[in-house]
């Protein structure tokens, strides 16, 4: 690890604990942030999991949409907010890790957050209208490059993980495909089910997929993804392998937050993530639920912010 890694990666765990626990924490309701707006695949794992927390903490944990700037908005609003535990972040990894490289976010992913836990990595499906004459993703590598400038892909938004990973592909197949980005991923998809965009790579997509109204074409994930056992990889066609992660979702509290705060958060998710209904719902969303430690979490932002940034900068993607 380089020197400047070791020093944010210290700034993420070390940050200073401005608000002490408070005796029987939690005190009153959570506010539990989702960045993207109702609907979209973080609207869908922010309700799972505040129902589980709250059947846990005794208090009510509310979802509160606040959408914007790729789920910029959100993730500045819970930076801002009061340390005491009571303001919670339900990150995508884009939030952290793609767009502060690409927009002036308000807030520093490294520094201004605690990291609580960790929910899973994410599945995305590699969608396309059915008017898309592509069944394989070599198919649409090779569509791709007979008709530059004619396809366009849609996202969650700018610094979205879809936005990143829908550039990456057409760099794989040497070829180039306008970026459509939507206030969350639900009218991302929307717009592919109605023909307006042709490609999709995201978890939302799935249920779509599994209907017939989008063809899937391949999974992007570290193996291929149970909903979906007949569409092979990426990788699995040689794509994929210098990638950024950039498919997870995670809690974070503002930094400075008591760290005993932080460590019966911590505990209390990852009990959460044990229970057959919340690992049954998530794995619905595109989810593989992990638990891990916050320093672990910690780990995961600081490596995938500096290896997003490199992918950024390679691509040129302003």
């Amino acid at each position: 690890m380089t020197t400047t890694r070791r020093t944010l990666l210290g700034a993420l765990l070390a940050a200073p604990a401005i608000a002490r626990a408070q005796e029987g924490f939690p005190a009153r309701p959570i506010r539990y942030v989702c960045p993207f707006p109702p609907g979209a695949t973080n609207d869908n794992v922010s309700r799972t999991m505040a129902r589980a927390l709250q059947a846990r903490l005794g208090v009510p944990v509310v979802v509160e949409n606040r959408a914007g700037a790729g789920g910029g908005v959100g993730a500045r609003f819970v930076a801002e907010s009061r340390p005491d535990g009571h303001t919670l972040l339900n990150a995508s990894a884009g939030n952290l890790t793609i767009a502060p490289h690409l927009n002036p976010v308000g807030y520093d992913p490294l520094r201004s957050f605690a990291p609580v836990a960790y929910t899973g990595e994410a599945y995305s499906v590699v969608a396309v209208h059915p008017s898309l004459p592509v069944r394989t993703l070599p198919e649409l590598f090779a569509y791709a490059r007979a008709n530059p400038g004619r396809l366009n892909y849609a996202s969650a938004g700018i610094g979205s993980a879809g936005h990143l990973r829908g550039a990456l592909l057409m760099d794989a197949a040497g070829a180039e495909a306008v970026h459509v980005p939507f206030p969350g991923s639900a009218a991302a998809a929307n717009s592919v089910i109605a023909g307006d965009c042709h490609l999709i790579l995201d978890p939302i997509a799935a249920p779509q997929v599994l209907s017939g109204r989008l063809r899937g074409i391949a999974t992007v994930g570290e193996d291929r993804w149970d909903a979906f056992p007949d569409l092979p990889t990426v990788a699995e066609h040689g794509v994929g392998d210098n990638w950024p992660s950039g498919g997870w979702f995670g809690l974070f509290a503002p930094a400075g937050t008591d760290p005993e705060i932080v460590t019966t958060l911590n505990r209390t998710f990852n009990d959460s993530l044990t229970e057959p209904e919340v690992a049954a719902a998530l794995r619905r969303f595109g989810l593989r639920p992990l638990a891990l430690s916050p320093e672990a979490v910690a780990r995961r932002v600081v490596a995938d912010h500096a290896a997003s940034g490199a992918a950024i900068h390679r691509l040129g993607i302003a």
